[in-house]
């Protein structure tokens, strides 16, 4: 070895490399002997490894997001029913366990129907039951109407009815304390 070679610029390489250390990249050419990859074998299993690395970082994404939201739906769905059990418990009627049930008030009811609300337990159940009839017709769906509608009218008489079926109990149930209970008796029997 000589002075000139000690003092090159490019780091000779072993005697087993058939090409010049020119060709080879900066970092290989230091290192030793580079062979070169056979076909695009590293660039599809480097594909490979990302796509597999993106489906599952999708997939642990997507269930956290999906477990997220259940459990918020769980949390709210929880948090009615013991709203709605309360609720019940303070009153104890039956009319705040049915308007919990039918979510609709009397009031709301009246106004769908545009009727006059029951006074004392009574009502033109015929003015209702027409009024409902035709704004029932009107919102079907297959004539062009909404479901919606047509679902909001259906549970305002169910309210209407409910209303004055509990006003005809509680009558039947005061006139029973006040003639005494008498049994319905048959002859035939």
């Amino acid at each position: 070895m000589g002075f000139n070679s000690m003092f090159s610029s490019t780091p000779s390489l072993p005697s087993t490399v058939d090409k010049p250390a020119a060709a080879y990249p900066p970092e290989i050419a230091v290192y030793g002997k580079w062979t070169p990859p056979v076909g695009n074998i590293t660039f599809r299993s480097t594909h490979a490894v990302q796509a597999h690395r993106f489906i599952t970082q999708a997939v642990i994404v997507g269930a956290r997001v999906f477990g997220r939201a259940f459990a918020e739906a769980y949390r709210q769905a929880s948090a009615s029913s013991k709203h709605a059990q309360s609720s019940i418990g303070s009153s104890g009627s039956s009319t705040s366990r049915n308007f919990i049930t039918s979510r609709i008030t009397l009031d709301e009811a009246c106004k769908i129907l545009n009727v006059r609300p029951p006074q004392g337990g009574k009502a033109n159940l015929e003015e209702v039951m027409e009024r409902f009839k035709r704004l029932f017709d009107v919102n079907d769906p297959a004539k062009g109407g909404s479901f919606y509608l047509q679902s909001k009218i259906l549970r305002a008489r169910e309210r209407i009815e409910q209303e004055v079926r509990e006003a005809e109990e509680a009558a039947e149930r005061e006139a029973e304390l006040k003639g005494g209970w008498r049994p319905k008796l048959y002859k035939d029997r």
